[in-house]
């Protein structure tokens, strides 16, 4: 069928439909022509672009409707030497592609070069000459875009625009949310509207989660290495298309752009934020070896960033085989148009970027604070205005950035991670940390002009053992990845309290579901923001396996089906995680002084020993045991709500024995408050309302333990009831 070719525009990037026909526009300074493939029964058919604006290479073509599938090929130098790999034999999927379809297929030459890293692959049991461009075409084996129609109701929605404060997040994947739920229908489960499901809302609300983070949902591919494996990428991170939603995630195949935008706006209508986990760090396409399927063939020198002294190899700073060129102005372009794509048009609430240290790489190796990519969001009025949260680190040299990332910006706190891990193992040495950790690290935000939500407190994440596991093994068990049990961490900071796996003896299993609760209370009574990874509040394992990207089966999948012990540990956590929320003690919005603040009647926090003493220097440096005491005081929030009331809450007492031993704990004297009530014992697999004991009182704490009172009576001085938003106790 022939059809009109007009010029069309430069901008905007992509497939753009206008109800008569298709804007087609697709960025590559280095290519010498570029061809439009569109594809339909009949096969391909190819218009070239003779319009070249401002490096962009574009048309419009009339009569062209939602649903087409295109691609693109790029013609030029084939020159791995300079950088340049341009081979017209191989289609290109548009990196602007709001909707992709189809899976990439190492069987047909997906390879700019001769020959492929596999034997087998490409159709060729040669090795891989990268000095000759492959000949043979690539469609058949390559995704394709497809044009979208970008109209949706969203009625009302709002963003539900929690408060750093207020938050809680939930670290979750959208299959493995619901895909072995028996309330959702089996025809949702594993999808987006399976995540938006009512038995799944309900399970989030109950639990007390405010924002979820969801694990990559951008279109990705498998790469070679994994496939060579006869391995899935579960978990994502390899991406093909920054602006389409995955479509493995579609309940009904093809529409998995309305079916995101319809989960979005029933959490939001559920008062629950969506955060997307971003992997702009690297792409699929992987090392030089790896498949030209999109960038790499597009203008391989503008989107990757290469060695300067062999443009052949790619710069590694993500472990991945490559990184995204953010020292190229259309690099940066592609991810903040990306970004402002997901908000303006899907609706999300914020990005978790993976890896965040690799996109402030400027020149030379370090990452730097005030690169370009900081720049940007900082002064974008969108982006500015939502969730930012960095991964601190990347694998390249200097890449460990906790704590240094600008002032917008929170960051998974690694810190907390290893310091709680450890001090639940009963290493003394972390006393001194845990002071830090459970009050914010002011020692890492502080001076940047950050305030307490910069610390994304964790246990857990998606790589490394779940918590049930982190109590349950010392050394992964990652025979099932394919990779002969080399991947993963090796240092897990974990205890398994006796016996390595699973065991019957109910010594042991009593501990370990302690050890849970005790995770679970120190992350809820922690200052700054708590993250729970999703199945660690029902007891989730993963068999040991710390790294189950390839687990695309009932390994990473929630288990729903729950034994007593299990229903125990998700209503205890429903029950701390509520607790938190009644006292804003725990989450306050300033770091704490140690003194007096407004008018309050002691320090807002003061640290004791075991033997009911101060705690001074000497105790920090020279610790006899990883044991403590804090006290909370709730009159010293210097905190005002919307109609600028001031907040009061109660007074607390936190108890915390991570030894190998029991400890007796004296509690202050009389000065501090002269008697408390129980609230809290992890010794206990329920919230507790035990008797009140007095000031300086002996109390036994059990050995790897936690015990929170809450002062019942105030102590000398001049305490007062003031106006107070909490509820319950």
């Amino acid at each position: 069928m022939e059809r009109t070719v007009r010029p069309g525009r430069h901008t905007p990037l992509g497939a753009t439909f206008d109800g008569q026909g298709v804007n087609f526009a697709v960025y590559s300074e280095n290519a010498a022509g570029m061809d439009l493939c569109l594809f339909d029964e009949h096969g391909e058919t190819r218009i070239p672009l003779r319009e070249q604006t401002m490096h962009v290479w574009h048309c419009y073509v009339d009569g062209l409707r939602p649903g087409q599938r295109y691609g693109f090929r790029a013609r030029g130098a084939y020159e791995p030497s300079r950088g340049l790999v341009f081979n017209p034999h191989k289609l290109l999927v548009d990196p602007y592609a709001c909707a992709i379809e189809g899976k990439i297929d190492y069987r047909e030459p997906v390879f700019a070069y001769a020959g492929s890293p596999v034997p087998g692959y490409a159709g060729t049991k040669d090795r891989p000459n990268e000095l000759i461009a492959d000949q043979r075409d690539s469609a058949r084996g390559v995704p394709k875009g497809v044009v979208v129609d970008g109209r949706f109701d969203w009625e009302d929605d709002k963003a539900p625009r929690v408060p750093w404060a207020d938050t809680v997040l939930y670290e979750a994947h959208v299959k493995g949310m619901s895909a072995t739920h028996p309330d959702v229908p089996a025809s949702l489960r594993g999808t987006y509207l399976g995540l938006a499901s009512d038995p799944i809302i309900e399970h989030l609300q109950r639990l007390g989660v405010t924002t979820l983070e969801l694990l990559p949902i951008h279109e990705s591919m498998n790469e070679w290495s994994v496939a060579s494996r006869g391995k899935e990428n579960y978990w994502g991170y390899s991406t093909l298309g920054f602006f389409a939603p995955d479509q493995r995630f579609a309940a009904e195949r093809g529409d998995q752009v309305n079916e995101f935008k319809r989960m979005v706006k029933k959490l939001h209508r559920a008062g629950i934020e969506v955060v997307l986990d971003v992997v702009y760090n690297h792409t699929g396409e992987g090392d030089h070896v790896g498949p030209s399927v999109s960038l790499r063939g597009l203008d391989n020198r503008t989107y990757y960033r290469l060695r300067p002294e062999n443009p052949a190899r790619y710069e590694d700073y993500t472990g991945c085989g490559n990184s995204l060129n953010m020292l190229h102005p259309q690099t940066l372009k592609l991810v903040m148009d990306s970004l402002r794509y997901w908000v303006t048009e899907m609706h999300v609430d914020g990005f978790r970027f993976d890896l965040a240290s690799t996109l402030a790489r400027e020149h030379g190796t370090g990452v730097d604070k005030q690169s370009a990519f900081f720049d940007i969001i900082h002064q974008d009025p969108i982006l500015s205005n939502v969730k930012l949260i960095a991964e601190p680190w990347d694998l390249g040299q200097g890449g460990y950035q906790v704590g240094n990332f600008p002032v917008l910006w929170t960051e998974w706190n690694g810190r907390y991670r290893d310091s709680v891990r450890q001090f639940w193992t009963g290493a003394k040495h972390t006393v001194g940390e845990m002071g830090y950790r459970l009050t914010g690290s002011s020692d890492l935000y502080e001076d940047g002009g950050r305030r307490p939500h910069a610390s994304i407190n964790f246990v857990t994440a998606h790589d490394g053992f779940t918590l049930r596991d982190l109590v349950s093994y010392q050394k992964k068990r990652n025979l099932d990845n394919g990779e002969d049990n080399r991947d993963g961490w090796d240092d897990n900071l974990s205890w398994n309290c006796g016996v390595e796996g699973p065991t019957s003896d109910p010594k042991i299993a009593k501990l370990r579901a302690r050890q849970q609760r005790n995770f679970l209370v120190t992350l809820m009574v922690s200052q700054g923001v708590p993250m729970i990874t999703a199945g660690d509040e029902m007891g989730k394992t993963q068999g040991g396996n710390n790294n189950a990207f390839v687990q695309d089966n009932r390994i990473s999948w929630l288990d729903w089906e729950l034994d007593p012990e299990r229903e125990k540990l998700l209503a205890f956590s429903r029950e701390v995680v509520a607790f938190r929320r009644r006292h804003p003690v725990f989450r306050r919005p300033r770091f704490l002084r140690g003194e007096r603040v407004a008018g309050s009647e002691l320090p807002d926090i003061a640290w004791f020993r075991p033997d009911g003493r101060e705690m001074v220097p000497s105790d920090w440096l020279h610790p006899h045991r990883a044991a403590l005491a804090l006290f909370l005081a709730g009159d010293a929030l210097d905190w005002r709500n919307s109609a600028g009331d001031a907040l009061v809450d109660d007074t607390f007492l936190v108890l915390l024995n991570g030894s190998h031993d029991d400890i007796p704990f004296t509690l202050p004297g009389s000065e501090w408050g002269s008697r408390w009530a129980l609230r809290i014992d992890t010794a206990q697999d329920a919230m507790s309302s035990g008797d009140s004991v007095d000031a300086a009182a002996r109390v036994p704490v059990l050995a790897h333990s936690v015990l929170i009172y809450k002062r019942v009576t105030p102590g000398r001085g001049s305490w007062r009831l003031t106006r107070s938003t909490r509820g319950g106790f």
